[in-house]
């Protein structure tokens, strides 16, 4: 950006001196010379523009981050919890995973998804063309569900425990402004969808939250215990219609993936 602003400025001052010096002007009218400064304005006002637009979007992010770190709205998650889980990835990612919450490592680790079902997404997601930190990951629920007298072990996370949650993923939702969501499991649709059915009903196909479109697909703790070629075809299939949405090349490789 800076060599053409550069450039413009070498042009405008060459231009005006020949103007006034040369004996054959060149046919460069003010009018001319004034739009090439215009342009150099509004390119220096995009770019300050750009700038504050991430700056805002890092901003916001923060905030609610801080929000959700003091949050008490579920009085036995906020007393058992180690810290909130709030979600990792990049700003302007353009695909963005939710799971359902926060298991015993992610509450230890404050990071979604770093357990044995996070290493098999990110390894999901590499084999899609991306990298972990290009996308965005978050649960519906920013707590670990409780075990009481338990000191292992997860349960899922109540209804009313993701529905008094989900504001803060719909936030995370608006400021990211993802182009595609992919609801992880039964549980995250629950939670974002307010709707039960069996996941061969739900796979596969495309749904919407919020006018964001978003596929369903198996969690990765279910192809941990089923560790079958058919049931990994299935989620690689949903994953690559998701790369056919993003408008992402896709190899005779990848097509020909668990066949």
């Amino acid at each position: 950006m800076n060599a053409f602003n550069e450039a413009i400025d070498v042009t405008v001052r060459l231009l005006t001196r020949l103007q006034q010096e040369s004996d054959h002007p060149p046919r460069a009218s003010r009018g001319a010379l004034e739009h090439l400064r215009l342009t150099k304005s509004r390119t220096l006002a995009a770019v300050v523009d750009s700038s504050r637009a991430a700056d805002s979007k890092a901003e916001r992010l923060a905030r609610l981050r801080e929000q959700v770190a003091v949050c008490v709205l579920c009085p036995h998650l906020a007393a058992s919890r180690t810290q909130t889980v709030f979600g990792v990835g990049h700003l302007e990612a353009e695909l963005m995973f939710i799971g359902e919450a926060p298991g015993a490592e992610e509450d230890r680790e404050g990071e979604p998804f770093v357990g044995r079902a996070g290493q098999l997404l990110t390894k999901i997601i590499g084999a899609m063309g991306f990298s972990r930190e290009e996308i965005y990951i978050a649960n519906v629920l920013k707590c670990r569900p409780d075990t009481p007298g338990k000191t292992a072990g997860n349960r899922p996370p109540t209804p009313a425990e993701m529905a008094t949650c989900l504001r803060y993923l719909t936030k995370q939702i608006e400021i990211i402004q993802p182009r595609v969501l992919v609801a992880l499991g039964a549980t995250a649709v629950e939670g974002l969808l307010a709707i039960r059915e069996p996941m061969g009903r739900l796979r596969g196909r495309w749904h919407s939250y919020r006018e964001t479109p978003l596929m369903i697909t198996y969690h990765p703790s279910y192809l941990l215990r089923n560790q079958s070629n058919t049931e990994k075809r299935k989620v690689w299939e949903d994953m690559l219609l998701v790369l056919e949405r993003l408008e992402r090349p896709i190899s005779e490789k990848q097509r020909n993936y668990f066949r």
